[in-house]
């Protein structure tokens, strides 16, 4: 199933409106930082906690790079989620200047 995706730009127009972010990573790169707007739900994770991902709205997919990011889509649209992914991840998202918090008192940051 092929799924769409948007621009880092459009994701953070997008979920400055509040369509839901959800962030595939895993917890360490997370706590490096992330948008402040996500949901973490690391990809191992997806498939034991899809009830925790909305149905009934657009959701934005996002990892570091894409690839686990098309990974997490492709699963959540045969669910029936409306997922899209963000292309080039949080360092297309940080290139864009786009917001980040981290979890500690250390600056955010993708990596």
């Amino acid at each position: 199933m092929a799924v769409s995706s948007i621009t880092a730009r459009e994701a953070i127009t997008l979920t400055g409106n509040g369509t839901w972010l959800l962030d595939v990573r895993d917890q360490d790169e997370w706590d490096r930082g992330h948008a402040p707007s996500a949901h973490l739900v690391p990809l191992s994770e997806l498939p034991a906690r899809l009830a925790e991902i909305p149905t009934d709205q657009q959701v934005l997919v996002v990892c570091l790079a894409g690839s686990r990011s098309l990974r997490a889509a492709t699963a959540l649209a045969e669910s029936g989620v409306d997922a899209v992914t963000v292309s080039g991840g949080m360092l297309a998202w940080s290139t864009a200047n786009g917001p980040l918090v981290s979890a500690g008192a250390d600056a955010a940051r993708i990596e």
